[in-house]
């Protein structure tokens, strides 16, 4: 593998990773209801399309702008996995070794969010109950259900990064 893909993959990874404890530190430390907000939502995904055209755009510089699909791809997804990695540790640390408590209460605020938005689209009450019942036996922070929300964040990272390495592969030269 390439140095540069690599060191690259690597340091953007490190930085997501980072990004991402920040941004949960300041929602954690502000507000807990913060947490769904459907436009911090879309700010934070804005963050993180920054970071990945940032790594491409630098990493395909360095390379002269000699860069396969493969290469595209492979720096993004390394960052990617880095990045998911070290937030999903530090969310772990945080929602289940430093406050506990922060996750039963992050769990009622969902709850409560998605009865109120059930409720707006006009849900039969027995749909509702059903779907705050099941929400309450299972808790999006709890150590089992990161872990989950990783795998399904990394497939969702690969097929974000699949048109990120379309969009900065090099453009075959014709002669």
């Amino acid at each position: 593998m390439n140095e540069i893909i690599k060191k690259n993959g690597i340091s953007y990874g490190i930085i997501t990773g980072i990004v991402s404890a920040l941004i949960t530190t300041a929602i954690y430390s502000i507000d807990l209801n913060l947490f769904v907000k459907w436009w911090l939502g879309i700010i934070i995904f804005l963050v993180y399309i920054i970071i990945g055209i940032v790594l491409l755009s630098k990493t395909k510089k360095e390379l002269k702008g000699i860069f396969s699909f493969k290469e595209a791809f492979t720096t993004y997804f390394i960052s990617a996995v880095i990045g998911i990695l070290i937030s999903v540790g530090f969310n772990i640390l945080l929602f289940n070794v430093i406050d506990p408590s922060a996750k039963d209460t992050l769990n009622d605020i969902f709850i409560k969010y998605t009865v109120e938005m059930l409720q707006k689209i006009g849900t039969p009450s027995s749909a509702i109950n059903e779907a705050a019942k099941k929400m309450q036996e299972n808790n999006p922070y709890s150590t089992i259900e990161l872990m989950k929300g990783s795998i399904y964040s990394i497939v969702g990272s690969a097929l974000f990064g699949l048109l990120l390495a379309l969009i900065f592969k090099s453009k075959p030269t014709q002669e």
